[in-house]
């Protein structure tokens, strides 16, 4: 495991020294154009915008951190994006609740997964728990 942090880090000096790689160049793209954008907060509305273009991006991705993220809210969102209609769509509008911990409800399933990483899912009557990687499973 060190020795691919060595190389991972090795890899980033070398990008810095040799071709002058830039950290927020090319960091984020816009899902919609598939082009990379810089982005910036909307003082008015709140959301993320094209910082060129000051246009809203509805969904974007984070290269550096492999992130998709929400443009109204900022937040991540990742696995709750869809191709329909020849374009991407969170799927969550209706259904995901975005804070410091995500909520998740569909009929009988329930899925929790709160800030420090812990995952509580409730399927009909079965029930799991995820506690600092400690898996407990409950049936009703």
């Amino acid at each position: 495991m060190k020795k691919l942090i060595a190389l991972v880090s090795s890899a980033g000096v070398m990008c810095a020294m040799v071709w002058g790689c830039s950290e927020s160049k090319g960091r984020y793209m816009d899902l919609s154009t598939g082009k990379t954008i810089e982005i910036e907060k909307d003082d008015k509305t709140g959301f993320m915008v094209n910082e060129a273009t000051k246009e809203p991006v509805y969904i974007y991705v984070d290269t550096k951190k492999n992130d998709t993220i929400y443009g109204k809210t900022g937040e991540v969102i990742n696995g709750h994006v869809v191709y329909e209609d020849n374009k991407y769509v969170f799927d969550g509008d209706e259904k995901l609740k975005l804070s410091d911990e995500v909520k998740y409800k569909d009929d009988d399933y329930k899925m929790k997964v709160e800030s420090d990483g812990d995952v509580k899912i409730k399927n009909g009557d079965k029930k799991v728990k995820i506690d600092d990687g400690e898996r407990k499973v409950k049936n009703d």
